[in-house]
C-alpha cells in the first residue's frame, strides 16, 4: 500500500473497531496527519540529495569551463566573453555569477584535479543520463563561442565526454545541434533547405526515415531534455531556461520537418 494511505487506511480500521462508524471517521484525520508527517519526514533526504546534486553539478560546470579555456595554455578574452554568455543564457542571478567566475578560475588555475572534479560529477548524476549530456552541452556551447572548438580545446573536450559517459557519436550529434542553434538565432536566416537539415539534426534522425519514426525521436528528444525532468534529477533551478530553450528548439525542428512532410 502506498505510504501515503497507509495511516488513514490503518487509522479508519482502528477507529472502527474501538468506537464504530464515528471512530473511523476520526481514524480517517489522525491517520491523514501521520500520512503528512511521514511524507514530510521522507522528503528531507531526497530534498537534500538534490541539493547536493545541484551543487556539485554547478561548480563543476564552472570549474571544466575555466579548465578547457585554459587547455592551450592562456584564456583569450574571447573565451572569457564566451563564459559570460553561457552565464547570461543560464539566467544566473548576480551572486550565482560571482560564484560561477570563482569557479572558472579555480578551473583554470594549473594542477586543476579534473579528474577528481569529474569523479565527483560521475557519482553525483549516476542514474541520471540526461544531466550528464546537459553538462557537457554547456561546456561545448562556452567552447564553440570561445575559439570553434579549435586546437587543444576538441580534445580536450572529447576527454572529458569520455570520462562522463559520453560517447563520440553523442558529442559529433551535439556539436551539430549546437552549431544549428546558434544559425537559427542570426538575423539573416539560413535558406529553407539549410533550416531543415538542421531540423533533422536536433531531432537526431535520418532524412529518409519514416514519419512514425521522426514522431518517436521527437518525442525521446522531448522527454530527455524536458525542464521538469531535469530539475527533478537535480539540474539547479538557475539552468532551466536553458533546457525551456532547448525544447523549444526541438519542437520548431518538428514543426518544420511536419510541414515540409504534410504530417498532421
Amino acid at each position: 500500500m502506498s505510504m501515503k494511505w497507509l495511516g488513514k487506511a490503518l487509522g479508519a480500521a482502528l477507529g472502527y473497531v474501538a468506537f464504530g462508524p464515528v471512530g473511523s471517521l476520526l481514524g480517517v484525520v489522525l491517520g491523514h496527519q501521520f500520512d503528512r508527517d511521514i511524507d514530510f519526514a521522507l522528503a528531507g533526504p531526497a530534498r537534500a540529495r538534490l541539493y547536493e546534486i545541484s551543487t556539485v553539478f554547478f561548480r563543476t560546470t564552472f570549474y571544466v569551463m575555466g579548465h578547457l579555456a585554459k587547455s592551450d595554455g592562456r584564456v583569450t578574452e574571447s573565451e572569457i566573453q564566451a563564459a559570460r554568455l553561457v552565464m547570461q543564457q543560464l539566467r544566473l542571478s548576480p551572486s550565482e555569477v560571482q560564484f560561477a567566475i570563482e569557479c572558472f578560475t579555480r578551473g583554470k588555475e594549473q594542477g586543476f584535479p579534473l579528474e577528481r572534479a569529474l569523479a565527483e560529477l560521475r557519482d553525483a548524476c549516476e542514474g541520471r543520463p540526461d544531466l550528464v549530456r546537459f553538462f557537457v552541452e554547456i561546456e561545448m556551447r562556452a567552447a564553440l563561442y570561445g575559439n570553434g572548438m579549435q586546437g587543444p580545446v576538441r580534445q580536450r573536450l572529447a576527454g572529458i565526454a569520455q570520462r562522463v559517459g559520453i560517447s563520440g557519436l553523442e558529442l559529433a550529434h551535439m556539436e551539430a545541434i549546437i552549431r544549428a542553434y546558434g544559425r537559427q538565432q542570426q538575423s539573416s536566416a539560413p535558406p529553407p533547405a539549410e533550416r531543415l537539415a538542421d531540423a533533422y539534426e536536433v531531432l537526431e534522425v535520418a532524412r529518409e526515415a519514416a514519419d512514425a519514426e521522426v514522431t518517436k525521436a521527437y518525442r525521446r528528444q522531448m522527454s530527455r531534455n524536458h525542464p521538469d525532468k531535469l530539475k527533478a534529477n537535480g539540474l539547479p533551478e538557475s539552468m532551466l531556461e536553458m533546457a525551456k530553450e532547448k525544447t523549444q528548439q526541438i519542437q520548431q525542428a518538428y514543426e518544420s520537418i511536419k510541414e515540409a512532410r504534410g504530417m498532421r
